[in-house]
């Protein structure tokens, strides 16, 4: 019995080192590829190492060469203006959908589960079927090329983040809850003094998963954002694009600069990221 477990262990070892390789692959691509030289780009068979590695591609993104007449883009303000969205996006969702979420999970009151619902049922619906709307109804507000169509709703609440933070609600026990209101709380300070501490996984995770959308976003700020001064990050790559397309070195470079960020945020924040997502219990 212990070798046939000793011997799945290793199998499940295996598979997962294989597996973990197919994922990798694509990023080991996309990182190496930005420091090979034009030549061994196109290099037939491929060069699984750049060799001679160079740093020129990120060179002629960021800085631009005055003698060839290359001038770079504005990434700090791209970057200045991706962060200020995602800030405020992180912030406006981790408000508004803990708030609902303890609103639906610890309250009773009538029609909450068919609230619950119905606010659930929104998920089906794609963003195609409310894109317009809501170009037509921002337009009215004359909160187009304004970061506001972008920020605004993340302060209304979103239905899976609701779902996420209610699920976790649910699994603290009343006992918490009945003993602070026995000392007189009430239930914004249940909410801001016992709930919020305890649901910081899963707040973690609502703000990992809220970044990691408002970064990588491409159509919200295609649609709104006209003004080259207001671009993000994607906007900025997608010009980039636009302009050196045949550049395969730069636009690793660049794409490789745009996901580093990501891989950090959650390289330091997975600990806490998985423990929101298992919902484990509430040590008490």
């Amino acid at each position: 019995m212990r070798k046939r477990n000793t011997l799945s262990n290793y199998i499940g070892f295996a598979l997962l080192v294989i597996l973990s390789t197919i994922f990798t692959l694509p990023f080991y691509w996309l990182v190496t590829s930005s420091f090979k030289t034009n030549e061994n780009l196109n290099k037939f068979p491929p060069q699984l190492w750049p060799t001679p590695a160079t740093s020129e591609h990120y060179v002629l993104s960021l800085i631009g060469k005055a003698s060839e007449g290359i001038v770079p883009l504005p990434w700090g303000l791209f970057l200045l203006n991706t962060v200020i969205i995602c800030v405020l996006s992180v912030a406006g969702v981790l408000i508004s959908s803990s708030l609902v979420a303890y609103g639906l999970s610890r309250i009773q009151w009538k029609g909450s589960n068919a609230l619950f619902w119905l606010l659930i049922s929104t998920m089906m619906l794609p963003g195609q079927v409310t894109m317009i709307p809501m170009f037509a109804m921002f337009t009215k507000f004359g909160w187009v090329d304004t970061f506001l169509p972008l920020v605004v709703p993340a302060f209304t609440g979103q239905a899976f983040n609701i779902f996420l933070l209610r699920q976790f609600y649910l699994t603290v026990p009343q006992a918490i809850t009945e003993a602070a209101r026995l000392d007189g709380c009430n239930e914004f300070q249940i909410y801001r003094r016992i709930m919020l501490p305890l649901a910081v996984p899963a707040l973690a995770t609502v703000g990992l998963f809220t970044f990691i959308g408002s970064w990588n976003d491409f159509m919200g700020p295609l649609i709104y954002l006209f003004d080259e001064s207001r671009y993000t990050l994607s906007l900025g790559l997608q010009m980039f694009l636009s302009q050196y397309g045949n550049f395969f070195g730069r636009l690793m470079a660049m794409s490789t600069l745009m996901v580093i960020p990501i891989i950090l945020l959650f390289f330091f924040a997975q600990k806490t990221f998985i423990q929101g997502i298992t919902m484990g219990g509430v040590k008490e």
